[in-house]
């Protein structure tokens, strides 16, 4: 009993792993952090293949799961799939393969907004709304739900140079989101992992009465949950308040670290105390039965 209650506690020390297909990945990140301080985070951004959205099923298939082989080499307890285009596509073998909880971001982005809308924006990039992804995913929680969904690519781009509040902005949010406004939504989802970086744009341009739903915090917030009822929580609580991007937490990247550095000192205010450029080889990915 004593061996196994050790061998428990030793899984719950472990981290939590996070992988996207580049940079956007580090808003759920974030949410993850805050939502969870007592828990440490490992986060791989393929930097050298991104985008995904442009990319096969099969290819974006072999990306994630070289991804998450990569990051449950390392020891984690549980993986978040931050990546929407992976999310939509890859789910299932990673589970299969790794063998361990995955979490993504859209079912978890989609459940919080059927639970407190009935007509649901969705904003995205163009590959997450051809996928249908998140509309499947929110008429599956709730039936009678309407959704609309919008593509707005520039946000990626803009949120990366930190073009949070330039009149431009602002001119290319009310030309995409028109079709938004006019269908009156309750809630609009953020279907990418950047847009929260865009949020009081977003905000300010479908009006103050919608509700937005970053599906970062919402994956957070599942996260939390299923740690819980998995009693995998790390027990040992952080003494005074930790900082984003601190020593706890390890990042790697395949490709352009210096440059993935400088984004994250603008979406997170902080760059990494542990940033690694890794090369992802050819792995032999196995299915765990």
């Amino acid at each position: 009993m004593k061996e196994l209650t050790t061998q428990n506690n030793t899984i719950k020390n472990l981290p939590i792993g996070i992988f996207d297909s580049g940079v956007g990945g580090l808003t759920v990140y974030r949410a993850l952090h805050n939502r969870l301080p007592n828990e440490h985070f490992i986060y791989l951004g393929d930097t050298a293949r991104v985008p995904y959205g442009t990319k096969s099923l099969s290819t974006v298939e072999r990306y994630a799961l070289e991804n998450a082989v990569f990051l449950a080499s390392r020891g984690i307890k549980m993986l978040v799939v931050a990546c929407n285009t992976a999310s939509a596509l890859a789910l299932p073998k990673i589970r299969e393969t790794i063998g361990l909880d995955v979490v993504g971001v859209i079912g978890p982005g989609a459940r919080k907004a059927a639970k407190i809308a009935d007509r649901i924006g969705v904003i995205a990039t163009e590959a997450t709304v051809s996928s249908g992804a998140y509309e499947k995913a929110i008429k599956l929680a709730k039936e009678t739900a309407e959704v609309i969904q919008t593509a707005c690519p520039l946000f990626v781009p803009l949120s990366e140079e930190g073009w949070t509040q330039e009149v431009e902005t602002f001119s290319i949010a009310k030309r995409y989101l028109s079709k938004i406004i006019e269908f009156q939504p309750e809630a609009v989802v953020l279907g990418c992992t950047h847009y929260p970086i865009l949020r009081d744009v977003i905000q300010q341009t479908v009006g103050e009465n919608v509700t937005l739903i970053d599906s970062g915090e919402a994956c957070a917030e599942e996260v939390a949950e299923l740690l819980e009822r998995m009693n995998l929580a790390n027990p040992n609580q952080v003494s005074g308040k930790r900082n984003l991007c601190d020593d706890l937490d390890h990042f790697y990247v395949t490709d352009a670290a210096y440059r993935f550095a400088n984004v994250a000192e603008r979406f997170l205010g902080a760059k990494p105390t542990k940033l690694e450029d890794i090369e992802l080889a050819e792995l032999k990915v196995k299915s765990k039965k």
